[in-house]
């Protein structure tokens, strides 16, 4: 069983420092505290492989964090950072889940995701991205991307690289069209691309063996789409 310290919903402003000091523990949860900063100390904890930060305050992280390398999850999701510290790439034991969503994340080095291609899970959404670094195509064990409000108009033609991609979820940006790479996710079951500029499906999409639902609502898609007929004609069910 792993050793887990819970300090969730604990109204925390910091870091108790007798954490610094317990170092055996694998599991940190921070969940829903009032924390504005992690203090450098953290890297203390170099057993850690599961760190929970989501709904606190934070601003920025340390560069200490990169002592963190036996971490297989990390969630930093509804917080206010901006960047991350370039010792964030050096966390390339993340295997599991990093959820960076709901932050305020403007660009990412080009070279973030070069070491994480054990990563199975990552959401970006709610941050104004607008466009994605191209490391993200290094991620070839991904299996659901989350790109939820970034303000993205295009995807990159890399996207198909993404071969074990199970979920792709688009929702609420400005495509209105998608790279024919997308037609080489063999393995993608499920597909969001609510709230977006599309005036059509397209084509690619019907060369998608496995797909299983298609959300097109709040789009302009016509109802007698023929890419729309042949996913149904097959058991895809489609949304519009």
């Amino acid at each position: 069983m792993p050793e887990t310290l819970d300090l969730s919903k604990s109204g925390l402003t910091a870091i108790p420092t007798d954490a610094y000091q317990r170092r055996g523990f694998t599991h940190l949860n921070l969940y829903l505290n009032a924390l504005s900063a992690v203090p450098p100390e953290i890297g203390q904890l170099a057993s850690l492989e599961v760190l929970i930060l989501a709904n606190n305050r934070l601003t920025h992280l340390p560069d200490e964090f990169c002592n963190l390398t036996h971490l297989k999850t990390l969630d930093l999701g509804h917080n206010q950072l901006a960047d991350l510290p370039q010792s964030f790439a050096h966390l390339t034991s993340l295997s599991d889940y990093l959820y960076l969503h709901d932050n305020r994340l403007t660009a990412l080095a080009d070279s973030l995701f070069e070491n994480f291609g054990r990563l199975r899970y990552l959401n970006l959404g709610d941050n104004p991205l607008r466009q994605l670094p191209a490391s993200l195509a290094r991620l070839s064990r991904l299996e659901e991307l989350r790109l939820e409000n970034t303000g993205l108009a295009s995807l990159p033609e890399w996207l198909g690289d993404l071969a074990q991609l199970d979920e792709l979820a688009l929702r609420n940006n400005k495509l209105n069209a998608l790279p024919d790479s997308i037609a080489r996710l063999l393995r993608l079951r499920r597909l969001d691309l609510r709230g977006n500029a599309f005036r059509d499906v397209p084509p690619a999409l019907a060369r998608l063996p496995q797909l299983q639902k298609l959300d097109l609502r709040w789009n302009n898609i016509p109802s007698e789409s023929k890419v729309v007929a042949e996913l149904r004609a097959r058991g895809c069910r489609v949304l519009l």
